[in-house]
């Protein structure tokens, strides 16, 4: 019997991962990509906001070879969910192939007679119209109050006919729950720029300043008391799941949870802070959940509004398409390749990890497909 190239190359990553041994890309074979496979290579970038009537994303998408998942939010700094999802469906119409998106529902009236009932009627409207996933973020938790003054927690009980019919339907969960841990140290303690950048300006969300609220144990045991309740409901966790400082605390929450993922949007700086600390560990983390990550940036494209905080990554709108192919190389370079280059956000030179190619094209195509497409 002849065996594939690739079924060799599989089993041996597969060996290896539940050895504890890392892998090196040799062992399958094949050199790592480089940076002239960036373009030939089909990827996904499974965590952006293109949330304006513009074609810019879906073209430099286009160009690069990437597929998006566009997801909604209930974010007072990005358009109304209205509008939101206005853009999302023309996007899907104007290119179903490359365009994809994520829903989400209102809080406002939490804990009120109907709520139930407008959250899972919002769901199947988007669902009608394309949507693939249904989001909910960290102001459950952070921020929403219900009518007696007590913080709402995702673990929270009147969730459980929305959660329930997001299950029956078959689509995924996608979770912001939490912040990085940098959000709960001062700003000369934090690890990364990006993250001193967004708290200096949402000090709103920034726990430091605000000891009376939820600390991040609770929230991330909020978190894992719903996933665990939940075991038949597919389970993203945007940002790392909030578990981005520690590849082995994120360990610990995927061989805990099968029934979960996580995406790496915009925290790609704190893999690269423990990538320079363990370059080893990093790397075989990658290869043993090969199957339950996939990458993300965390993109926005927002009409403009003075009013607003800057995003985090920042983007100018004049600008896109270069900010938005830097990042993807940029991360291309870190996670494919072995490469060094500069990261500013940290202050340090980086290697990169120079993945496996059946690893990248796991964690940059076929595991956001399987999860979100369901293979189509």
């Amino acid at each position: 019997m002849r065996l594939h190239h690739g079924f060799i190359a599989a089993s041996m990553l597969s060996l290896a991962a539940a050895s504890g041994q890392p892998v090196r890309a040799q062992d399958t074979g094949q050199a790592p990509y480089s940076d002239a496979d960036f373009v030939r290579v089909p990827k996904f970038d499974a965590h952006v906001h293109d949330n304006v009537a513009r074609t810019a994303f879906i073209d430099i998408a286009r160009k690069d070879g990437f597929e998006l998942l566009s997801i909604n939010v209930d974010y007072p700094d990005f358009p109304p969910l209205k509008l939101q999802a206005k853009a999302a469906e023309e996007h899907e119409a104007q290119d179903p192939k490359i365009f994809h998106f994520a829903t989400a529902f209102s809080m406002d009236g939490f804990g009120e007679p109907g709520w139930g009932e407008r959250a899972i009627a919002t769901i199947d409207a988007a669902v009608a119209k394309g949507a693939v996933a249904v989001k909910v973020w960290k102001n459950i938790g952070m921020v929403v109050k219900d009518k007696d003054g007590k913080r709402v927690f995702l673990d929270d009980p009147r969730f459980d006919a929305v959660m329930a019919h997001i299950e029956k339907i078959g689509i995924p969960l996608i979770a912001h729950q939490g912040e990085p841990l940098n959000c709960w140290l001062p700003l000369d303690k934090m690890t990364t720029d990006n993250d001193r950048g967004y708290f200096r300006d949402h000090p709103q969300y920034y726990m430091y300043l605000h000891p009376e609220e939820p600390s991040y144990e609770m929230l991330m045991a909020a978190r894992d008391r719903f996933v665990a309740f939940h075991p038949k409901l597919s389970f993203v966790g945007a940002h790392m799941a909030s578990l981005e400082w520690s590849v082995d605390r994120l360990a610990v929450f995927l061989d805990r949870f099968p029934n979960a993922n996580v995406d790496l949007a915009a925290r790609m700086t704190q893999i690269q802070y423990q990538s320079n600390q363990d370059y080893e560990k990093v790397r075989a983390f990658f290869i043993k959940y090969q199957d339950r990550l996939m990458y993300g940036t965390d993109v926005a494209d927002n009409p403009p509004d003075p009013s607003k905080p800057v995003e985090n990554p920042p983007v100018n709108l004049d600008n896109l398409a270069t900010e938005v192919d830097h990042a993807w190389r940029s991360d291309w370079r870190y996670l494919a390749t072995p490469q060094s280059q500069r990261v500013d956000e940290i202050n340090a030179d980086v290697k990169g990890l120079g993945l496996p190619r059946a690893v990248i094209d796991k964690i940059y195509y076929k595991n956001a497909h399987r999860i979100y497409l369901r293979g189509r």
